[in-house]
């Protein structure tokens, strides 16, 4: 048997982020997807393996390894592959290189959550974490909101959001408060264990994007925040359990199950989002399998 193998040098070129967004909208339309996840921490490490199965698409799986430190060893932090098969045979398509997967996939999710919740035509964003992450996020909000004209970017090490903004024409700024009461989208990609947006910075209207909180104890936005928006996930299965952004409010109290208000399969139908325009809405992207399915069968077709 003769496996593909895609390289991102393979596809990159070859997609867009309207491209992505429209193959995780189609990938909604089509029965709910299937889910498998794995997680297993070794110490700082983290391995994650997720698996989907979509009627009509196919399956997939996703394994990769999470190594915190590897930026000294001049290595990404996040390395794996996918495995895609065919939806009649089962027979295995394509292994694609993860890191164009999860690219396209991670601020594909957040961009079509924004275009779906945020007010039409912003045109101030901010993006929290100067990262791989941070920086596509850039290229996808841009690409897929046109409107938008200023962009900062706030990053703990403030160095390293003056590299990222000269690089992207953009501002680094140091006042995060500040930031975030006067940006139309907060877009958030960090690996904080403690909430790092505050409810009484965000102003009404304002979009936020959290993306960065992947593990049990971690999370970016404080209950305050949770408590004054309107909340959706890309999917309530992979978020709900999983993720401390909404497991540890949802634990303590702070705030009910019912807050959460919808996530892709409510969204891409137009069944829940903002109903008004001063309304602060929350979304959180916790990725999954199924994301992952649809992003890289619309690789997989692009080199094929």
């Amino acid at each position: 048997m003769d496996i593909q193998f895609i390289k991102s040098t393979d596809a990159d070129h070859l997609l867009n982020w309207q491209m992505i967004c429209n193959a995780i909208i189609e990938g909604h339309k089509l029965p709910k997807a299937q889910l498998g996840d794995q997680f297993l921490e070794c110490g700082d490490k983290t391995v994650l393996s997720r698996a989907a199965a979509i009627p009509g698409l196919g399956q997939g799986v996703k394994t990769v390894t999470v190594t915190p430190d590897n930026p000294q060893r001049n290595l990404p932090t996040v390395q794996g592959a996918m495995l895609i098969f065919d939806d009649e045979t089962g027979t295995p398509k394509a292994m694609i290189e993860s890191d164009i997967v999860t690219k396209w996939k991670t601020a594909g999710d957040s961009v079509l959550g924004a275009k779906l919740l945020a007010n039409p035509e912003p045109e101030n964003l901010l993006v929290v974490g100067a990262g791989t992450v941070g920086d596509n996020l850039i290229d996808a909000y841009r690409a897929v909101f046109p409107s938008i004209k200023n962009v900062s970017i706030w990053n703990r090490t403030f160095k390293n959001a003056e590299k990222l903004a000269a690089q992207k024409d953009a501002v680094a700024v140091e006042n995060l408060a500040e930031a975030c009461g006067r940006n139309d989208i907060v877009s958030a990609a960090t690996y904080c264990l403690e909430p790092l947006i505050k409810g009484a910075w965000i102003k009404p209207g304002t979009h936020v994007d959290l993306i960065g909180a992947f593990k049990a104890d971690m999370r970016e936005a404080d209950d305050a925040l949770l408590q004054k928006s309107r909340l959706f996930v890309d999917s309530f299965e992979t978020t709900l359990e999983h993720i401390g952004e909404l497991m540890i409010p949802l634990a303590s109290g702070a705030i009910e199950r019912s807050a959460v208000l919808g996530d892709f399969y409510d969204l891409v139908p137009n069944k829940a989002g903002r109903q008004s325009k001063d309304e602060i809405t929350v979304f959180k992207n916790g990725g999954g399998a199924h994301l992952d399915l649809m992003v890289a069968d619309r690789i997989w077709k692009a080199v094929n």
